[in-house]
């Protein structure tokens, strides 16, 4: 069966077992490993750069297994068997895209896209982007969403798309079919991922003072022009002042588990000049720009108030496919 086929049924069935209430961590990580099948074309295998993300992911999750165990969070409290979120399964990686974001699918993979990745001055801010990430799957934001009902809209209007959108039988319905999960993470989701990820961030060895960094920068460059109350999420500017908020509790906690990074500034800068090398390498095969065309369709994790000119694009090619 086609991927995009394969992934439509995914969610038809995800929305049925939704609509009782019965999605489980098993069925999102299915969803999960059908959606990243699609995705494949564009993820980085650079050997190096492969290790150094999952080695700067592993001290995030092993950090928030150290606080589940302690009873933190919506995960240690949940009646389903959270193991599987701390297994070797749970993988993060570099994705070949212009759009600037990070995202999960809810499941044992988690993205940074390449275009993030090189905007990140500091391991301080790409280990603050992975945390946030991870701490929408310790939330079960994915899993949450399908429960609501935000897949329904998706797959109705996804599976209406034809092949005119312009990328071929990925554009008739994985694309829009695809951005459920970005549309699933509301206000709510996004400052307790914030919330989770500085908790992680903290206990893996970071500093704390600098996790809102990222959030910092992309004010800088004009990323949070929405104002709040025109948006379902928070604002950028809020959420920089809630992590200080959260960092001014914190007392002695701060400091107590500061660890080295895992790589030191002129490392990290070497890790970016190869990215940028390797990406510019890749093949650019029609599955690879079906694949960026998925990647795009998600809402921005990072900054969901303002769509990039890659997100503009594919949404207006898919609002131009004739629905039958």
């Amino acid at each position: 069966m086609h991927y995009a086929r394969l992934f439509v049924a995914t969610l038809l069935l995800l929305l049925a077992s939704g609509a009782t209430g019965c999605v489980s961590d098993t069925d999102v990580k299915q969803q999960a490993v059908t959606a990243h099948a699609q995705l494949q074309p564009t993820v980085v295998t650079d050997a190096e750069l492969a290790a150094y993300l999952q080695t700067v992911g592993q001290r995030i999750i092993t950090s928030a297994h150290q606080l589940k165990d302690e009873g933190y969070g919506p995960a240690a409290q949940s009646t389903e068997d959270s193991s599987w979120m701390f297994s070797q399964n749970m993988q993060f990686h570099i994705v070949a895209s212009d759009t600037l974001n990070a995202f999960t699918t809810g499941g044992e993979h988690m993205y940074v896209y390449s275009t993030l990745f090189l905007q990140c001055a500091t391991e301080d801010e790409l280990a603050a982007v992975m945390a946030h990430e991870f701490g929408h799957v310790y939330g079960r934001h994915v899993e949450d969403g399908i429960k609501q009902g935000y897949v329904q809209w998706a797959v109705g209007v996804g599976s209406e798309l034809s092949s005119s959108a312009g990328y071929g039988d990925l554009g008739s319905a994985a694309v829009l079919a695809a951005k459920y999960i970005g549309m699933g993470f509301t206000r709510k989701d996004e400052d307790q991922a914030d919330q989770l990820g500085l908790a992680f961030y903290t206990r893996a060895g970071w500093d704390p003072n600098h996790f809102a960094d990222f959030f910092k920068r992309m004010i800088a460059l004009g990323y949070d022009t929405t104002p709040q109350y025109a948006s379902d999420h928070p604002t950028l500017a809020n959420r920089v002042t809630a992590s200080a908020q959260r960092v001014s509790k914190m007392g002695a906690t701060a400091t107590k588990y500061r660890r080295a990074p895992v790589a030191d500034p002129q490392k990290f800068a070497a890790i970016k000049a190869r990215l940028k090398e390797v990406v510019a390498k890749m093949p650019k095969t029609a599955a690879t720009k079906q694949a960026q065309a998925l990647l795009a369709s998600f809402n921005s994790c990072v900054s969901p108030n303002n769509d990039q000119p890659e997100q503009k694009r594919v949404r207006a090619q898919l609002k131009k496919a004739p629905a039958k």
